[in-house]
């Protein structure tokens, strides 16, 4: 049976462990400018899998996926040694895709305000195909004659 809040917990403290080493004991030049996003751990608190985002371009992100990789020796033995856990999971680095999703809805707004700007532009002078109001009143049939007495059926004949 697995106990999901210590493996929470256990996420947690990894993600402040490799976020706070990364920052004061790597020193690896590769490494650009690394966020720690989210820290997942298995049910058996085997295995840790840390999400992480680089800020820049590709090039800079390749090469601090290398020096992520080089550097998980390091981390995990200080995890490890942070933690106090009886089996120091291993590490699994994975590029959060959080910023190209975010970038993605962007766009996606950007295309809907362009399109609501174009019917917007559509619709200025535009007027009704019919009347302003096409639905019909109870007090226009009252002048009409036209609606039937509530006692009498369709022909004005009374109902059986």
């Amino acid at each position: 049976m697995t106990d999901t809040a210590r493996a929470r917990k256990l996420a947690d403290r990894i993600r402040v462990v490799v976020a706070e080493t990364l920052q004061r004991r790597i020193k690896d030049p590769r490494l650009g400018y690394v966020t720690i996003t989210d820290t997942r751990v298995t049910g058996d608190l085997r295995e840790a899998t840390v999400f992480y985002t680089v800020f820049g371009d590709e090039e800079e992100r390749t090469a601090s996926a290398a020096a992520l990789e080089s550097a998980k020796g390091v981390l995990r033995s200080e995890v490890g040694r942070q933690t106090g856990v009886r089996f120091t999971p291993t590490l699994t680095f994975v590029p959060d895709a959080l910023p190209d999703n975010a970038r993605t809805i962007d766009d996606l707004l950007a295309k809907a305000k362009a399109s609501d700007a174009q019917v917007r532009e559509a619709s200025e002078g535009a007027t009704y195909a019919g009347d302003a109001d096409p639905y019909r009143r109870p007090e226009e049939d009252d002048e009409d004659g036209g609606a039937p007495d509530e006692g009498q059926g369709s022909e004005g004949t009374p109902k059986a």
